[in-house]
């Protein structure tokens, strides 16, 4: 039986802004990123995160990114190693305590935005979050952008890995995910998604913008909860992975 793990980005509500459906996502989910503050999340927003995946035995994840509220953590910033190390401990740290509170553990990080792509391309950034999360310790795993240099160095590294890949996101000929505002960049079409994701599980590839075959490794699955149609898309996923005999299951 195939298996793979569903994750969502979650917990990105900050104040009195409000921000995808996480309490109607959750159930189809196995395992979710949560905002650490810097580019969403708040320290209520990430204790009722935490809540509702204990609740719903859904595996707790840390999402920091960036600092840039007002970018959502999208926009480029120059950051040396030592900031991705800080960075990614500090946010890891607050979730990790939620968490803890909660009678649970974090499982795993994963980058967000603009923080996540510097990575999947950069070997002093990949190197610095990989020993973040070696650090963080109790066997957390790394979710990085499956065949990147990220993915690459942290196999090497002997920690836990797991390779992402999006069923909502078009991509380019280098195996990263192509610009949001590129045609195609979104994919807003549940069955097209559904077809992209099977040919990853299934076949081991994802066809790029252009056309071209690209190998991946998906172990595990991101559906951004902030896309409009986030629940139907989920839903979806569900229903074809029981058709295909799929397992759903975090790492």
């Amino acid at each position: 039986m195939k298996k793979i793990d569903l994750n969502c980005d979650m917990g990105e509500s900050y104040g009195a802004w409000k921000m995808g459906a996480d309490a109607e996502v959750m159930p189809f989910i196995s395992s979710a990123n949560i905002a650490c503050g810097f580019h969403g999340g708040d320290p209520a927003t990430i204790r009722k995160t935490v809540k509702l995946a204990v609740d719903h035995g859904v595996a707790i994840g840390a999402h920091p990114s960036l600092p840039d509220l007002m970018g959502f953590g999208r926009r480029v910033m120059r950051v040396s190693p030592q900031d991705m190390y800080d960075l990614v401990v500090y946010q890891a740290g607050a979730v990790e305590a939620f968490a803890r509170a909660a009678g649970a553990k974090l499982h795993h990080v994963k980058c967000h935005g603009a923080l996540y792509n510097m990575a999947a391309m950069d070997e002093g950034l990949s190197e610095a979050m990989v020993k973040a999360v070696k650090d963080l310790g109790s066997g957390v795993i790394l979710y990085a952008l499956s065949q990147s240099k990220n993915f690459e160095i942290a196999k090497k590294s002997g920690i836990r890995v797991a390779g992402e890949v999006f069923g909502d996101r078009g991509y380019s000929d280098d195996g990263t995910l192509a610009p949001r505002d590129q045609p195609g960049g979104m994919i807003e079409d549940a069955a097209a998604s559904a077809r992209q994701v099977l040919a990853m599980i299934e076949e081991g590839y994802v066809t790029s913008l252009n056309g071209k075959r690209v190998p991946v490794a998906a172990d595990t699955l991101c559906l951004h909860g902030d896309q409009p149609g986030a629940v139907a898309f989920a839903r979806n996923l569900r229903n074809v992975f029981k058709e295909r005999n799929i397992q759903v299951a975090a790492p």
